[in-house]
């Protein structure tokens, strides 16, 4: 049986959020996954055959550099031939954070869900809560 790997770092919460409606959404399909705040826990992301990686938009449309970036750079070489999802909320900007993150899953050989990730703009209302779960039901059938 596969195992889906979500890890997420949040400064406000809500990306926290969209994680949580996130798992949900995996839990619906009774695929067995675990939920890592990337900030409380070292879980190796070796260790799942799918991934899905959840990070705000912070300063100039970038990912949070101080704890998630050094995380995604020293992650990123082993997600050749994984299946990834992105998601991740933010306050300003067009997704520019986002587009750049798809690159780079991308170019490391990841199968990329659906092509893009699932943004959010501010506190996830409740249909971008039901977004999460259903972009996470998705993923959990692949």
């Amino acid at each position: 049986m596969k195992k889906i790997g979500v890890f997420y770092w949040s400064g406000t919460g809500n990306t926290e959020a969209m994680a949580n409606a996130i798992a949900s959404g995996i839990s619906k399909e009774g695929v067995e996954f675990d939920l890592v705040n990337i900030s409380e826990s070292t879980k190796d992301v070796g260790d799942y055959e799918s991934l899905i990686f959840g990070c705000p938009s912070m300063g100039n449309e970038e990912l949070e550099e101080s704890e998630f970036a050094p995380f995604f750079d020293q992650v990123e070489s082993m997600l050749s031939g994984k299946n990834v999802a992105l998601f991740g909320s933010y306050g300003w900007g067009d997704g520019e954070w986002m587009r750049t993150w798809q690159d780079r899953v991308s170019s490391a050989g990841a199968n990329l869900f659906e092509g893009e990730g699932l943004i959010v703009n501010e506190t996830p209302d409740d249909e971008a809560i039901a977004r999460c779960e259903e972009f996470a039901s998705s993923f959990a059938k692949l």
